[in-house]
């Protein structure tokens, strides 16, 4: 997929004993791999907008195509096997309500046949179940209700201006939100498909039917957008039916394993010591935490561009000249890595399903949205190599067993407050304890092999002694006689001496 491809990894070299490794990406990578040269986008296998749709009629046109050539072959399948089953006649009855049952469902299946492929119907009940069983709570409903009639007002307000064009935009707006209305149990892809082509053709209207200007027109879509995404919003963002959910949490627990990354792995150019740039961090992280709390995909898209522009103000105010490509996607891994923005695969999603696509094909916009694209890929594919790691630092980091060497005190500014730096020193002594605690268990585990084999080598020795020598136990012999048995005469010896008392 394009989205390994939309970033490149290289080597800088620095000096002759080190080299470092940085995130580069070229400006024609971002752009769409056709050639057309406007920006791609991952979710679009690297296709623009345009380019991406052109490729996606085809599959569909062809998936149509073999849909009714399957439909006609059961059918003339199902014909023959009723002309052999005429032959049959003392279970003809029987026979022919059978066909005529199954003739029944295949034409059925025949007429829905091309249906299918745009109707998600395998979903549609258990979506209708979730969707029941998950009904907002009253209040709610109650804030949804009031931003919808605050938009919608200000919506007819800003079509007045159009006059009999605003007319026309109206109708063609509240004949969309009900065809979309009946429409909801298609897939969130054939949706975003009906969604962007009422975008185009209206687009069209505006420049060539009413003759808009096109400073004009992009107003009026923009408009357009906020007054039907704003009413859309709860249908078709993070849809039961699809597994955004599922990706979101996966990303979320992948940038909570690497809370240890630090700007130095990433080559970051941002000195978060300098107040200025602490700052335009601390308001990158906002701006991108903020783009969930936004219903239209317009102003998702303005909390990326905000969050993106801080971010070269406090590469600017770091180096004390413009950022460059290869200064601003590491900064903004490294923002996405400090702020774990909430449902940040949902929202990516939203914006490239629902929004304008010409605000993602070209301008500023498509360039900051093409590179947080860029950046949660490199985050979901990081490695010990990305981050100039061997592979066994990576994975005691990334399991918890350790991490990297935090700040020293000593180098602190005077500034910085003495709870910043009694942290540090703790985490300091926390490591210092960790990797303490690791030794000692890998010397216990040492000297215990040292036992065991201390203890089977002694015992190899001795069954090797007892093999080579063997112990020979003889029979026992008789109990000995007395030692005076064989002095026959011993009767007639003088009797012992008495001890004698000398009288002093």
């Amino acid at each position: 997929f394009l989205s390994l491809t939309l970033f490149s990894l290289n080597r800088k070299k620095m000096n002759l004993k080190s080299e470092r490794r940085g995130i580069h990406v070229d400006q024609s990578e971002l752009l769409c791999k056709k050639g057309c040269g406007y920006y791609g986008n991952p979710a679009w296998q690297g296709f623009c907008s345009k380019c991406w749709r052109e490729e996606y009629h085809k599959a569909r046109q062809k998936q149509i195509q073999e849909d009714w050539e399957l439909a006609e072959r059961l059918q003339r399948e199902e014909e023959e096997a009723y002309a052999s089953s005429q032959s049959t006649q003392g279970a003809q009855s029987l026979t022919f309500s059978k066909f005529e049952e199954k003739k029944t469902n295949e034409k059925t299946r025949k007429v829905t046949t091309v249906k299918k492929f745009f109707t998600a119907s395998s979903r549609t009940g258990a979506k209708k179940e979730i969707q029941e069983a998950k009904a907002p709570s009253p209040s709610i409903n109650r804030q949804a209700s009031i931003e919808t009639d605050r938009v919608s007002k200000e919506f007819i307000e800003f079509l007045k201006t159009y006059h009999k064009p605003g007319q026309d935009i109206y109708k063609q707006c509240k004949l969309f939100l009900d065809t979309m209305n009946h429409k909801r149990d298609l897939s969130i892809e054939e949706q975003s498909e009906c969604a962007q082509d009422f975008y185009q053709n209206v687009a069209e209207k505006l420049q060539t039917r009413w003759k808009v200007p096109p400073e004009k027109v992009e107003k009026a879509m923009d408009q357009i957008e906020k007054y039907i995404m704003t009413r859309q919003y709860k249908y078709v963002f993070c849809p039961e039916t699809t597994d955004d959910e599922k990706k979101d949490l996966a990303v979320q627990k992948r940038i909570r394993a690497l809370h240890w990354v630090t700007p130095q792995m990433l080559c970051v150019p941002v000195n978060e010591e300098i107040p200025e740039v602490s700052d335009m961090v601390v308001k990158a992280i906002t701006d991108i935490i903020e783009m969930d709390s936004k219903r239209v995909p317009r102003d998702k898209l303005a909390c990326i561009t905000k969050c993106s522009k801080h971010i070269f103000n406090a590469i600017k105010i770091t180096k004390n000249e413009p950022a460059s490509a290869d200064d601003f996607l590491p900064t903004l891994i490294y923002i996405v890595l400090k702020g774990n923005p909430p449902r940040l695969q949902s929202n990516i999603q939203y914006i490239t399903r629902f929004c304008n696509p010409s605000r993602l094909m070209t301008g500023e916009d498509g360039y900051y949205f093409t590179n947080l694209c860029c950046a949660v890929a490199f985050i979901e594919k990081l490695d010990a190599q990305s981050l100039n790691l061997s592979q066994e630092d990576f994975d005691r980091f990334m399991t918890g067993q350790t991490s990297p060497k935090k700040q020293e005190s000593d180098s602190f500014s005077p500034d910085v407050c003495l709870g910043v730096k009694q942290m540090y020193k703790n985490l300091d002594l926390l490591s210092q304890l960790s990797e303490r605690q690791e030794r000692i268990v890998n010397e216990a585990k040492k000297l215990e092999k040292d036992l065991i084999d201390w203890t089977d080598g002694i015992t190899k020795e001795v069954q090797d002694i007892v093999e080579k020598y063997p112990l020979e136990i003889k029979p026992k012999n008789q109990a000995l006689a007395a030692i005076d048995s064989e002095n026959v005469e011993n009767d007639k010896l003088p009797p012992p001496l008495q001890p004698q008392v000398y009288a002093g």
